[in-house]
């Protein structure tokens, strides 16, 4: 059994990865400060409350538990929230990723595999992204995300194995129905759309209908939670296979694209009821279109997404009927 270090794993994607890497033989361990994340999602190891930042802290839990890899997902993710406040998202997840990276290199970790996004490319230049499409983030949230990147990158220098992992839209829950998104405030389209067509929560604000696409809203490539629960699986264990000091980025995603539209539609079909919804204007740092190429993750991780967007709304219905509250 080896041990992983999972930062932000009582969030909604760490919990999913916790889980997996409990049903692959191994032992996560959370590290979490529950700002964002949940104590009742860390269920399958220990939780070490601690803010990465925190050098002193870092030292202790990994002298402690000795793992053999870092899963970084800690970090703010609200794109409007960064265009308000970009200090505090460069601060919490550009400076203290740092000093997670510094500690990962002190303790000769052998993989780091870091929760990146699809939002570093910008504005598309292509029908589908691929991982060499220039880096042109247009928010915050995006431009920390992009700069982790390269801190990362300038740590191959000094041995650091690790993967950046840009993530399209993550959506659905665990199958089981033991864990699922809980954000607060909820930001993400389908756990909002579900709420609204449950009767669990308010009208869904559509944000933009006159982006340059077909039906006027943005288009999203959407990945269940679980199969990118399985890809930081992969990861670690190419990385572990790689020689030292090299930094690569795979996109996550499933290929496809849908609209805003379509996930309304398609949700409201499976909850039997129309999502209830008003027009808004767009959100700043939204790009029109964006869908990924996963040839490389395919290739080199052997990753292959299996549940569809049905499936990712068919389990955010089940999660949002009977999540905590």
């Amino acid at each position: 059994m080896s041990t992983v270090l999972v930062t932000g794993g009582a969030g909604y994607i760490g919990s999913h990865v916790c889980k997996a890497l409990a049903e692959a033989g191994d032992r996560p361990v959370c590290y979490d400060t529950l700002e964002k994340g949940h104590a009742w999602a860390v269920q399958w190891g220990p939780l070490e409350r601690g803010d990465i930042g925190d050098k002193t802290r870092l030292d202790e839990v990994f002298a402690r538990h000795r793992p053999r890899a870092v899963v970084h997902l800690a970090g703010y993710i609200e794109v409007g929230e960064s265009v308000r406040q970009p200090e505090r998202y460069f601060h919490n997840n550009v400076t203290k990723s740092h000093a997670l990276i510094d500690a990962a290199v002190r303790h000769d970790i052998e993989a780091f595999v870091f929760s990146s996004t699809c939002a570093v490319y910008g504005l598309p230049q292509m029908d589908q992204l691929a991982e060499a499409h220039p880096i042109a983030p247009l928010s915050p949230y995006a431009e920390s995300k992009a700069k982790v990147e390269e801190v990362l990158a300038r740590a191959a220098g000094r041995g650091l194995r690790s993967a950046s992992l840009r993530y399209f839209n993550a959506a659905g829950a665990d199958s089981g129905g033991m864990i699922g998104e809980a954000h607060h405030p909820e930001t993400h389209l389908l756990p909002l759309a579900a709420d609204a067509a449950l009767g669990l929560g308010p009208a869904l604000t559509l944000l933009g209908t006159d982006y340059p696409t077909p039906d006027g809203s943005c288009i999203r490539d959407f990945v269940h939670v679980s199969d990118l629960a399985d890809a930081h699986l992969r990861a670690i264990t190419w990385l572990a296979g790689r020689s030292a000091g090299a930094h690569e980025a795979f996109n996550l995603g499933s290929g496809a694209g849908y609209s805003v539209r379509e996930a309304l539609v398609e949700t409201g079909r499976l909850a039997g009821t129309p999502v209830p919804h008003a027009v808004g204007p767009r959100r700043p740092g939204d790009s029109p279109k964006l869908v990924g190429d996963i040839t490389k993750a395919r290739i080199e991780l052997g990753w292959t997404p299996k549940l569809d967007l049905v499936a990712q709304i068919e389990d955010t219905l089940r999660w949002r009927r009977k999540m905590p509250r």
